[in-house]
């Protein structure tokens, strides 16, 4: 009995992965897409966020609507650079 429903569990598992890698075959999404440049307001909270609580991208990322933790990431390394 716990066998049959290990089975069915690990069958639909399958079966979820399967279907995911086909439609992502299928409709491929660019994770390069363009997003509109950030806003000066966008900018100004990134700023502020980032002096409130460091590199925690994610948790700025939570304080911007449609943004990610590493497109936040990627934006603030490129503009604020501690090169020296």
């Amino acid at each position: 009995m716990a066998d049959d429903r290990l089975q069915k569990s690990i069958a639909t598992e399958e079966a979820a992965v399967g279907s995911t890698g086909v439609a992502a075959a299928e409709n491929p999404i660019s994770r390069e897409a363009k997003q509109p440049e950030f806003s000066g307001d966008e900018e100004t909270l990134i700023i502020r966020m980032y002096n409130l609580v460091g590199e925690r991208w994610s948790l700025i990322a939570g304080r911007i609507p449609g943004r990610s933790a590493e497109e936040i990431e990627k934006y603030w390394n490129s503009r604020h650079s501690t090169s020296q």
